[in-house]
Formats: C-alpha cells, structure tokens, sequence
C-alpha cells in the first residue's frame, strides 16, 4: 500500500472517515471515474468551503464533495489557492512528489496530524503556471506541503491522493488583481486542470454560539443571502465591493481570506459575469458552507 492507504488503515473502522473510504471504493469499483479528455471542453473552476478535520465526521458534507467531484471528469491536475496561504510575490508549493502535508490547525484528535494524501509530481503543472503568468511576476516553488485548505477537502473529493496537485499562493486581497489572476489560470481548464478557491462562504468563527451549534445566526445567512444573489446573477460589480455592500461583513468575515479565493474561481470562468451553479448549500455550526462551478 501507498503512503496515503497505510495511514487511512490506521483509522478506526467505525470512524466517518472510514465509512467514506469505503463508500468511495465502492462507487469507483462499481463505475470507473472516466478520466479528463479533451474533446469534453474545459473542466469547471470550483470555490469549495472547505472545512477543516470536522469535514471527516460529517458524513453528508462528505457525500456531497465526494458525488461532486465524480460528477466532473477526473482532471489530470489540481490547482488550489487556498484561504490559508497568503504570500507575496506569488508562489507554488513544493511539486515533488509525496510532499509533506502542513496541518495547520489545533486541538483536535491525534489521528488527524497522521493524516497523509501523498500526491504525484506535480512538476509539468508547476511549468504550466509560470508559463501562463507575466514576466514581471515570476513564479517561484517553496519548500511547503499542501495545507488543510487544500488536503481536507481533495482527500475527501480525491480520496485516492493520485492526481498531482499544486497550492497557488493567495497572493493579494484585492478583488480585480485576483480576478486577473483566475483570467490567466482560465488557460489551465482547456489542459483538464481544476481550478479552486478554497476558503468558507461565511466564517466568523470568534462570533459562533458555540452552545446552539445549530442556530445559524443574522450575519451568516445574510452574507450567504446576499453573495447567493449576487453569484446567481454574475454580478461581478457587487462581489467586487463586498467591503461596503455586503451585509454582516464584520461578522461572517472578520478577515477576508476565507472569502477573496472566490474571485480565482469567477476570474477562471469562461464567463465571469455567467450565474455560477450552486452544488452544496447550507450551515456548518452556522457558517455558510455555500460551494459553487462556473462554466
């Protein structure tokens, strides 16, 4: 067994996690996840709320990635700019093979930082990338692994860790400079490489009521109301001031890197201003897991 199946044996049979594996072994094994082809156009970009080690015990979120991910074809590579890497100049993680995983969070269960999603070389993704950026933003690698923005979410939607993947640097919070950004990776989706933001529709984890976890409160669906609509109509203008329409901004996004991934994915659309579709919705102990595809 690979790496990554040695550590998935190490969780316990009764676990969500495991009970997902085996869902997922069982759907492959029964209808084989046709791979990427050309003639099928390019692959949609995804912004996914991403969850961090509670994704792996919540089996209907699980589900929903998982039938996600199997409703697209398998691409050949994975390019994820994630909330949790905000670095400047733009950079790439490490593209070899079987890099180290960055767990990047804390107080949860032991079993989760022995995790592992060994991935292929990513190398011919990484000269894809640079090639598509301007002379004046060289692109540089830096010895990191991929962090839980990235690996949570694609080792549930992925679970076998065999597609390269490659972490893109959030390299700003400026909404234009982002869209710009996902209008240059749009190249990638014609090669069969899914683009994603990662990050979470709303998250303002200081302000959860952590005693009614199922209480969604004002803020959270308000902002989820307001971007749901905004996103459904492709009105890039609206999303693009955000700072000063959005409603319960200082709430559901005390920081604004959970959100700012978004304007990758519609900077990647083939329409930026076409409505998105919508393929998870609803609350996670009141975030907004709201997840959406452009075209």
């Amino acid at each position: 067994m690979d790496r990554t199946a040695v550590a998935d044996a190490r969780i316990p049979a009764d676990h969500p996690f495991s009970r997902h594996l085996r869902r997922a072994a069982d759907a492959e094994a029964t209808v084989t996840h046709r791979a990427w082809r050309p003639d099928d156009g390019p692959l949609p970009a995804l912004y996914v709320s991403h969850g961090a080690p509670p994704l792996f015990e919540d089996e209907p979120w699980m589900t929903q990635l998982h039938d996600w991910a199997r409703a697209i074809p398998r691409p050949r590579a994975i390019l994820v700019v994630s909330a949790h890497w905000e670095s400047a100049p733009i950079a790439v993680t490490s593209a070899a093979a079987d890099t180290p995983l960055v767990y990047d969070f804390g107080g949860f269960h032991p079993m989760y930082y022995e995790m592992a999603y060994a991935t292929p070389d990513a190398s011919a993704l990484a000269a894809q990338v640079a090639a598509l950026l301007p002379p004046a933003e060289p692109l540089t690698e830096r010895p990191r692994g991929l962090d839980h923005g990235a690996w949570v979410p694609l080792k549930v939607m992925y679970p076998r860790a065999d597609i390269p993947v490659l972490q893109l640097s959030l390299p700003s919070q400026d909404p234009e400079r982002l869209l710009a950004l996902g209008a240059r990776l749009r190249a990638l989706r014609d090669e069969g490489v899914l683009v994603i933001g990662s990050g979470f529709m709303t998250h303002g984890l200081p302000y959860v009521d952590w005693q009614h976890p199922d209480r969604v409160p004002g803020w959270s669906a308000e902002f989820d109301a307001w971007a749901a609509e905004a996103l459904a109509t492709g009105d890039v203008d609206e999303l693009v001031h955000f700072a000063t329409r959005a409603p319960g901004l200082r709430y559901a996004h005390p920081s604004v890197e959970h959100f700012t991934p978004l304007f990758v994915t519609v900077g990647a659309a083939s329409d930026p201003t076409a409505p998105v579709t919508t393929t998870i919705d609803g609350y996670m102990v009141g975030l907004s897991k709201r997840s959406f595809q452009t075209a």
